[in-house]
């Protein structure tokens, strides 16, 4: 009983902890972006370093869509609403380099058709901020092949794959585009980073409280006959 009362205390505390230091890290990030999001936007001309310190980062670019490798990223949800996300790449002007811009959120056509969606030629002037997407995930989709039938219908960002998809020189990073940006954008409710702060916290403190009640339950079934004794 004292084994299994012990393993069960340590599990649920190292539950509540993981939880706890998951909504740390959150809350971190939610200030990151407060803070850089209050910063005046940066131009990109040249290839960005140090991206972790950038993320969040307002910036301002110039540049002209390549439309042809554009994709959607697909089970994207705006109010209960399945569709996809527009990323359409930039070429950035007077630059060499390549930037992803993420263009909003667009409703999901039936059977899984391709969204027609207007994509402006001529210069654009898009203000946004820096997403670093993450770098591992799971996935079943097929290694990426230069100069093979583009697909357009992608279920993760997964830069180093589209990297290896196109002929240019791409940026480890998107560009999320404001929603005052007038650059052919669409639903743009952007979540604040790290909005399941609260979520996590309270699933730390149910792991606390049951390594306590663990604990307490323990201590009067051990300890309570020893008492009567003692009293009689």
């Amino acid at each position: 009983m004292s084994f299994a009362t012990f393993v069960c205390f340590v599990l649920c505390m190292k539950a509540g902890f993981w939880q706890y230091n998951k909504a740390q890290f959150k809350q971190k990030q939610q200030s990151q972006f407060i803070t850089r999001h209050a910063e005046q936007p940066l131009t990109l001309l040249k290839p960005l370093s140090d991206l972790k310190s950038l993320n969040y980062k307002r910036v301002e670019v110039r540049g002209f869509y390549v439309q042809k490798y554009q994709i959607f990223l697909d089970n994207q949800v705006e109010n209960t609403a399945v569709g996809y996300h527009v990323l359409t790449p930039l070429q950035v002007q007077g630059s060499q380099q390549v930037v992803l811009i993420n263009r909003g959120w667009v409703q999901g056509a039936a059977k899984r058709q391709i969204p027609q969606v207007n994509t402006p030629s001529g210069l654009q002037v898009i203000k946004g901020n820096i997403s670093v997407p993450a770098d591992r995930f799971f996935t079943l989709e097929a290694p990426a092949v230069q100069n093979a039938i583009w697909q357009p219908i992608w279920q993760h960002l997964d830069l180093q794959r589209y990297i290896k998809s196109v002929p240019f020189n791409i940026q480890p990073y998107i560009v999320r585009m404001d929603a005052k940006s007038d650059a052919g954008g669409f639903v743009r409710n952007w979540p604040l980073p790290g909005d399941r702060v609260t979520k996590h916290l309270g699933y730390a403190y149910q792991w606390f409280g049951f390594a306590l009640t663990i604990f307490v339950i323990y201590i009067v079934l051990n300890f309570k006959p020893n008492i009567k004794k003692v009293e009689h």
